[in-house]
């Protein structure tokens, strides 16, 4: 089983994905068995009615989902990801849909981003919580570039809550998942497909949902709201930086 140790998750995050961007959005697809564009629009679908100016889309990796909002507002948005590899594949993305004077794509950490208190309009963040040491440190830090009232949205894999979907849930993970991407994207996709399960399971084991949804409002988010999708194979979450 792969796993990384305190301190070096980020590090392992950069391992683990940069081999991935040339496949990446056509085999996240295929892996979640034609999900992942689903979450993404239900996580759009909390930014985009604020229509917001500006945008910070951290853990943009490949841009799919900065590439979704700007294509269904007018908001100018900056892309952050530790992953040079899956930045530049974003930016060939955002050049192809003829996007690049309102994308821009930045290497940088979720735990200590390189923008003032205040800079954005709103925020979305994609699969990042399983890779940072302190996930409560981190809300905190992205609440801290969100003006007041600006709306905050994330979306990763969660645990299905159901006994018999847990279990269908757990085979897959395990066995379809790893062997899944052995087939169509080779050993770097076989390597994500192993991790990936534990590594859900682990996060959830220690950050049960109503600790996450307690973490987001001592960050400074209100009006939390949590939308659980795919028979519990999708978590998308959303709240409102406060005014206090």
């Amino acid at each position: 089983m792969l796993r990384y140790v305190a301190g070096d998750r980020n590090r392992f995050a950069q391992g683990l994905f940069t081999p991935l961007p040339q496949r990446y959005d056509s085999l996240a697809q295929i892996l979640s068995m034609g999900q992942n564009g689903r979450w993404r629009t239900a996580l759009v679908d909390q930014v985009a009615p604020g229509a917001p100016a500006r945008v910070l889309d951290v853990a943009s990796g490949t841009a799919g989902v900065a590439i979704e909002l700007a294509e269904r507002t007018s908001s100018r948005i900056v892309g952050v990801d530790l992953t040079e590899a899956m930045l530049a594949q974003g930016r060939s993305n955002v050049v192809r849909r003829g996007l690049r004077e309102r994308i821009h794509l930045v290497v940088g950490q979720a735990e200590h981003l390189p923008f003032a208190d205040g800079t954005f309009d709103a925020l979305m963040f994609t699969y990042l919580l399983r890779y940072v040491d302190d996930p409560r440190a981190t809300l905190c830090e992205l609440a801290r570039v969100v003006k007041p009232g600006g709306v905050v949205a994330s979306l990763d894999f969660f645990v299905p809550p159901h006994r018999f979907w847990r279990g269908m849930w757990w085979l897959y993970t395990r066995l379809a998942l790893p062997l899944g991407g052995l087939v169509t994207g080779g050993r770097d996709w076989f390597r994500v497909g192993r991790f990936l399960g534990p590594n859900i399971s682990d996060h959830y084991g220690r950050y049960p949902l109503p600790s996450i949804e307690d973490a987001w409002r001592r960050a400074g988010f209100e009006d939390v709201g949590v939308r659980i999708m795919s028979l519990g194979g999708g978590l998308v979450m959303w709240g409102t930086r406060g005014r206090g």
